[in-house]
């Protein structure tokens, strides 16, 4: 997956970090000292730099919702403690830079919703890091840190802090999956999709996709077609770790049902189950485990 060679406990990182605070009236070069001049290690500096970031500044829905980075600089980011996906990446390249880590901001394409499946964005609509540990291009890793502070809302109006610690030097394949860089040179690894039509066509994932390790999924695009009379088949690699359910939640809005418990079946690393949608519809289908949301479809059925 790219990262075998790395730690994944950062544990007495992220203490390290919480105990420091929000440090407050501080400019970026003093925050990026104070976060990194313990640690010997890259990692654990890229890691203390990440941890701060995405549990300090939040997601501002305004700004996104306006595509305005007017305040993205990150002395801008550091003095308001919001900004859009751009001003964290720019944050995150420039503490990097201070802490004598190369890392470079990179702009490209992420879904949200089931809705976007198949509609390409206008332009850019998400920024993230990529960071090099070593001088082999195996040594490159990936950080979104605005996508690891949290979500907005639909409307883009209410931020939920929420940190995700796999956005640290993701797991290549799955962030190649959900994330599309405007320029190819920062696709890391051979796993991506080989154009943007290509990316758009795919299902949602979600940050709960990450908690499992999830691979490549089966039906391998995001709008489903199928009818009353034949049952989906939704498989997907994962990484192991414990199961114990499986939900699908159909709808949204005023027409979001009840999520229902799936009978699944794990074997050799993959997750299975089938469902017989009997509505002749078309709407988003979201699939959940052990109370994640992980992917998301749409499915048009017909009689």
């Amino acid at each position: 997956m790219g990262q075998s060679n790395l730690k994944n406990n950062f544990s007495n990182v992220d203490n390290y970090v919480k105990k420091l605070g929000s440090l407050t009236n501080l400019n970026v070069s003093v925050i990026a000292d104070t976060l990194t001049r313990n640690f010997s290690e890259k990692e654990d500096k890229a890691r203390a730099i990440f941890f701060w970031i995405a549990t300090n500044i939040a997601l501002d829905g305004k700004a996104i919702k306006q595509n305005d980075h007017g305040k993205t600089l990150p002395e801008n980011v550091v003095q308001f403690r919001k900004s859009t996906p751009l001003g964290f990446s720019l944050l995150v390249q420039e503490m990097c830079s201070q802490a004598n880590i190369r890392c470079l901001s990179v702009d490209g394409y992420v879904k949200s919703r089931a809705e976007e499946i198949n509609e390409k964005a206008d332009e850019f609509n998400h920024s993230w890091n990529v960071v090099q540990l070593g001088k082999s291009p195996e040594e490159w890793y990936y950080i979104d840190a605005a996508r690891a502070s949290g979500f907005l809302d639909n409307k883009m109006s209410v931020f939920t802090p929420s940190f995700t610690s796999e956005y640290f030097f993701s797991d290549k394949n799955l962030f190649n999956l959900d994330h599309y860089p405007d320029n190819n040179a920062w696709q890391l690894g051979p796993s991506g999709p080989k154009s943007i039509k290509d990316f758009y066509s795919l299902p949602v994932f979600l940050t709960g996709a990450y908690t499992f390790g999830l691979g490549k999924p089966k039906p391998a695009t995001g709008l489903i077609k199928t009818s009353v009379k034949k049952p989906v088949s939704f498989s997907f690699p994962f990484n192991g770790m414990v199961i114990k359910s499986i939900e699908l939640i159909i709808g949204d809005g005023r027409k979001l049902r009840k999520p229902e418990a799936m009978n699944f079946s794990t074997n050799d690393g993959i997750v299975s189950f089938n469902y017989l949608f009997k509505t002749p519809d078309e709407f988003p289908a979201t699939i959940r485990i052990n109370g994640k949301d992980v992917l998301a479809y749409n499915i048009a059925v017909t009689e």
